[in-house]
């Protein structure tokens, strides 16, 4: 069976990176139809060749456009085995009813489509929300439906004050949250600082834990979690603080820096350093938001693996986070987080 699942990864791929939905289509329909399991299908086959969608990118061996592409081709197969004939041989929804939804801000809804449809599998009712879903909304759908659970999904830790926001309302509606996704931790730390009366590190987990019984729900007068003084800070000077570190980079008379990135190309050369330095700022707010240096040094130490893997050189990371971090001083938490990507990414990384 190995080797046939390998086999059939390998068909997936070859037709998601290539743009060909019907391809991908019919390589799923010919897996059910040959016996495997539907939800084998979904976390052994699809659910891998995503994930070796988003390596791909990061080692710069596939483009954003080629990933957005194979991403939308895997979402249509997951759409085409929804009707597939051999739903008719599945449970009937009859263990109640959940709603998935992505945090507000979060467009990755692979991750929670991909439980919907073994949720599906396992005998569910599913509201499947989509991505980036405003909290109010959220609220007002648990009202109408008055679901058993509400699976909430995240892949972005620059989304954990949001998704900090959707658990306390979703409770409050009365309604237990499982919390799923990259950004609550690989050991769910941020799903149990925040409130959620769940966490699951994968869709198979999870599944499993909503068959096991009722979401638990924590304890009433628990205290809440409070963000300190320097997230608002932060939050209010982000703008300033993305423009200040992006002027001091481009001074041509900082040979330390390059001269990047305003010695040539333009506003359109600028585009992705803007953009990375604003997910520094970000990823340092939710660092600071969550308390936990850590998080902000393991998405400086990606993004030195994602940059390499553009030849930009590791100099450029680092004057940014020297130029951020003369920008905050009576910071010290923030300082503290900034101070620990330093060390590491001075000393190797054990992203390396």
């Amino acid at each position: 069976m190995t080797d046939d699942i390998e086999e059939r990864i390998e068909a997936l791929w070859a037709a998601a990176t290539a743009g060909d939905e019907y391809a991908a289509a019919a390589a799923a329909m010919a897996a059910i139809d040959d016996g495997v399991p539907m939800e084998t299908l979904l976390l052994d086959v699809v659910a891998p060749v995503q994930a070796r969608v988003g390596r791909e990118w990061a080692a710069n061996r596939i483009s954003v456009a080629q990933e957005h592409t194979a991403t939308a081709v895997n979402e249509r197969v997951l759409a085409a085995l929804a009707h597939h004939p051999s739903w008719q041989e599945h449970p009937a929804p009859g263990r109640g009813r959940i709603t998935v939804a992505c945090i507000d801000g979060e467009w990755h809804a692979f991750p929670a489509r991909l439980l919907a449809e073994v949720l599906r599998v396992r005998g569910w009712q599913i509201d499947f929300l989509g991505a980036q879903v405003p909290t109010p909304h959220l609220v007002a759908h648990l009202h109408r439906t008055n679901p058993h659970a509400v699976a909430l999904s995240s892949s972005l830790g620059i989304r954990l004050p949001a998704a900090h926001a959707a658990i306390t309302a979703c409770q409050a509606a009365g309604t237990p949250v499982l919390a799923g996704g990259a950004a609550f931790g690989p050991d769910g730390r941020y799903a149990r600082l925040l409130g959620a009366d769940a966490w699951a590190p994968d869709a198979r987990s999870a599944a499993g834990l909503l068959a096991a019984g009722p979401v638990p729900r924590q304890p009433a007068g628990r205290a809440p979690y409070v963000a300190c003084h320097e997230y608002t800070s932060l939050t209010r000077s982000a703008a300033d603080l993305v423009r200040g570190v992006m002027g001091e980079l481009g001074q041509e008379d900082r040979p330390e820096t390059g001269g990047f990135p305003e010695s040539g190309g333009g506003e359109e050369a600028r585009r992705p350093y803007v953009e990375n330095v604003a997910y520094l700022v970000d990823f340092l707010r939710a660092a600071v938001y969550v308390d936990d240096p850590e998080l902000f040094a393991s998405f400086t130490g990606w993004l030195a693996n994602i940059l390499a893997a553009r030849d930009v050189p590791e100099r450029v990371l680092l004057s940014a986070l020297d130029a951020l971090a003369r920008r905050l001083t009576g910071m010290p938490k923030a300082l503290s987080a900034l101070a620990q990507a330093q060390d590491v990414l001075r000393s190797g990384g054990p992203w390396r």
